[in-house]
């Protein structure tokens, strides 16, 4: 399985659909609704299935935030 969203596409950073809210989740509270840029993923493979998580660099500044695949969509301008 290819991740959904390469190195350099922008995106928007939205809550994750269907899940509890968490600890973890207050962290990107702020930047919902925020586009940015990926710049780098990973994945991860726990057992049978693989997650992928993004480094996004937000709007036009040096803030880099982590998030999971589900986080985020593809930006449309």
């Amino acid at each position: 399985m290819a991740a959904r969203y390469k190195k350099g596409q922008r995106v928007t950073i939205m809550p994750a659909k269907g899940q509890p809210a968490s600890p973890r989740d207050a962290d990107i509270e702020a930047y919902i609704g925020q586009s940015g840029k990926i710049v780098d993923h990973y994945w991860i493979r726990p057992g049978t299935k693989v997650f992928y998580i993004y480094t996004i660099r937000i709007g036009d500044s040096k803030k880099e935030i982590v998030v999971h695949e589900d986080e985020i969509e593809a930006h449309i301008e």
